[in-house]
């Protein structure tokens, strides 16, 4: 089990949401996938760290500042002499190496991630410099999905590819290592530094009247929903969920999405659409938020 789970950045949920409700620019319908594949490749590496069994810290999703540069380590395993990092990517199809750049066939080029690896190395050992700690910091590239092939791989870089990843952590997971307060000491003080969300992240211009209302479906986005007394149930897939839990969930978005509006039985009852009453939206919000104010003027939080 890791010291610091992964959790889906409010970017990538909110450029769901709005991939679900609206029709997203090129760029930023990419930006989401990117972000989307992305982080599916970390929830699959972290199913497999999880599993090791030898005395280990591990740190997964970390957003951390050193000197007023901002750097990003998507898993960090401490162990007792040792502190190893990963880059994860879930890269898919074929690549290949040349010149110290990478390329997608046949010739697209991507960022190296190896740059990326360097760069972060760097900056997570002038950060362990300034808290006080000299442990040798060991950094890797780990290609995560069975369907990459690299040509040309270089043999002297850093790279884990996906046939060697169960090996490398069987490996890990046989070294000694016996853990202490220092170590525990670390990742706190490492969790702590943590950065929540990028102060780069932009997302697309909206607005309410833009985004198509409704609720959608936990299982599989759709809008096709419909309400058969405590339940609402999707036309496309047939998956069901408690009418309570589909309001809940969906003013859940709408506060993701609009920080800035108050939550009103009418705004919650348009947003919803399918759910027939108002009474029944009030019903909800009363039960699982605190009401402010009185008649027109009332509003939960």
């Amino acid at each position: 089990m890791s010291y610091k789970p992964r959790t889906e950045s409010t970017e990538l949920i909110i450029l769901r949401f709005l991939n679900t409700r609206m029709t997203l620019s090129e760029k930023d319908k990419h930006h989401y996938f990117s972000l989307k594949k992305g982080y599916e490749g970390e929830i699959m590496f972290d199913s497999l760290t999880e599993k090791l069994s030898c005395e280990c810290l591990i740190l997964n999703d970390l957003l951390l500042k050193v000197n007023n540069t901002t750097f990003q380590i998507d898993s960090l395993i401490i162990v007792s002499e040792t502190i190893y990092f990963y880059e994860v990517k879930n890269y898919e199809g074929d690549y290949f190496y040349e010149s110290e750049r990478l390329y997608k066939k046949p010739k697209t080029e991507y960022t190296n991630p190896l740059h990326q690896l360097n760069r972060s190395e760097s900056l997570l050992r002038q950060l362990l410099q300034k808290l006080g700690y000299k442990f040798p910091i060991e950094a890797q590239v780990v290609f995560i999905n069975p369907e990459f092939t690299l040509y040309q791989a270089p043999l002297n870089k850093p790279i884990i590819f996906p046939t060697q990843v169960n090996s490398y952590l069987k490996k890990l997971d046989t070294a000694p290592s016996r853990l202490n307060g220092k170590h525990k000491m670390l990742a706190d003080k490492l969790i702590s530094l943590h950065i929540g969300e990028s102060p780069y992240t932009t997302f697309p211009a909206y607005d309410y009247e833009q985004l198509r209302n409704g609720i959608t479906c936990a299982a599989c986005n759709s809008f096709s929903i419909s309400v058969s007394g405590k339940k609402c149930v999707c036309g496309d897939c047939g998956h069901e969920e408690l009418v309570t839990s589909a309001v809940l969930r969906s003013v859940k978005e709408y506060q993701l999405l609009f920080p800035g509006r108050k939550i009103t039985t009418n705004d919650i009852f348009d947003w919803c659409r399918v759910v027939e009453s108002r009474k029944r939206i009030s019903r909800i919000l009363e039960k699982n938020f605190k009401i402010v104010g009185v008649g027109q003027w009332a509003y939960y939080e």
